[in-house]
């Protein structure tokens, strides 16, 4: 076995951890500075709106040997606007200016012919109103509602209310972190961008309920036992999907980034920027949140409730009288203790209370400790 796969195995029967909810102060604080920046980022620079919302006109130049800092030059004295010019296959140039109207974009084509020593009828010129784009714009937000409105019912059903809350909150902390990065970039926003922006809600959202399902499995008739509290057993939970969320994230980054650093940075097609860049931030600020924002949050609400605070002082008080008598209140997980389905105990923690060199019953497998349970 691998040791990555002998960690992700080790990590699972809790064997191994880190205590990702012991520290979720640090990530709170890590978290609000990130958001704040964001937010300030995006009060500050604002949002570079592409055309389909702001309305404009886009050229399609035929192939040229003019440069692109020649063509951005002469659209920008033309149209007296910045002009946003890509370089296409054949030499053919794409030449975008906001806020252009058909006169203005009759001046415009004249210039460029002129200017890239081109033919004036081979330019092509699209003009997208103001209108239809903040229509789009509606129908994008009215869409992002609609999911979130769909997410916090389907948790609730499917676990319960904290945790649909908890999930709401990392959801709204990955678009604030996603959309301060494009203010800070600079980086069009297109609606490639609002597909990306869908596309790593919906991530985010499956990696957080991979957590969550593995913590309802493990907190049932938790208040049964006195070995351990909830946020213990949510600790347990995100150790143990750890693996596999590092896998997926990781799995998933590699083609956005080929498409972010290599499609739009190294080979200069900056028309894959607006979608890969939502699909890069989005998906590591989903496995973050996931990991270090949605399970503690959840942790947090369910401690505050009466049953799991009296559960938290059974859970100390027993810790407590086991280390005034000499004895360790939790023992090393080892092979011979396998879980049962009937026992809570063993399905929620490595750890078994007590002496372990007990012997064997005879209506218990071979190697099983005997005794009542606790």
């Amino acid at each position: 076995m691998s040791k990555l796969g002998n960690l992700g195995a080790r990590l699972y029967r809790g064997e191994v951890g880190y205590d990702f909810v012991g520290k979720r102060m640090l990530w709170y604080g890590l978290s609000i500075l990130i958001t704040i920046t964001a937010i300030v980022g995006l009060a500050v620079r604002g949002l570079n709106m592409g055309i389909e919302f702001e309305g404009g006109a886009v050229f399609n130049t035929p192939k040229t040997s003019a440069s692109v800092s020649k063509a951005e030059e002469s659209a920008e004295k033309a149209a007296g606007h910045d002009a946003i010019v890509q370089k296409l296959g054949e030499g053919e140039m794409r030449i975008q200016i906001a806020g252009v109207d058909i006169e203005k974009s009759d001046q415009i084509k004249r210039a460029l012919a002129e200017d890239l020593d081109v033919k004036a009828g081979d330019i092509n010129a699209d003009l997208v109103g103001p209108s239809w784009g903040e229509q789009i714009a509606n129908k994008a937000w009215q869409g992002l509602a609609i999911f979130m409105v769909l997410v916090v019912i389907y948790l609730a059903i499917a676990f319960e209310w904290r945790m649909a809350l908890a999930a709401l909150i990392a959801l709204i902390h990955d678009i604030t972190i996603t959309v301060g990065v494009y203010a800070l970039v600079g980086f069009e926003v297109t609606p490639g961008t609002v597909i990306g922006l869908l596309t790593i809600l919906g991530y985010s959202l499956y990696d957080t309920v991979v957590v969550f399902d593995s913590l309802k499995e493990q907190s049932k008739d938790i208040t049964k036992q006195t070995r351990f509290t909830y946020s213990e057993v949510a600790n347990r939970s995100i150790n143990g999907t750890l693996v596999r969320s590092i896998n997926t994230t990781v799995v998933a980054l590699l083609p956005v980034a080929g498409l972010l650093f290599i499609g739009g940075g190294a080979l200069g097609a900056g028309m894959l920027n607006d979608i890969s860049l939502s699909l890069f931030v989005g998906l590591a600020a989903g496995a973050y949140s996931s990991i270090f924002i949605a399970t503690p949050l959840v942790a947090d609400f369910k401690e505050r409730e009466p049953q799991m605070k009296a559960l938290k002082k059974r859970v100390f008080a027993k810790r407590a009288a086991a280390a005034a008598k000499g004895e360790s209140a939790e023992a090393p997980h080892t092979a011979d203790d396998e879980p049962q389905d009937d026992e809570y105990e063993d399905a929620a923690a490595p750890a078994v209370v007590g002496p372990r060199n007990q012997p064997a019953s005879r209506g218990r497998g071979k190697g099983r400790p005997s005794g009542k349970r606790r």
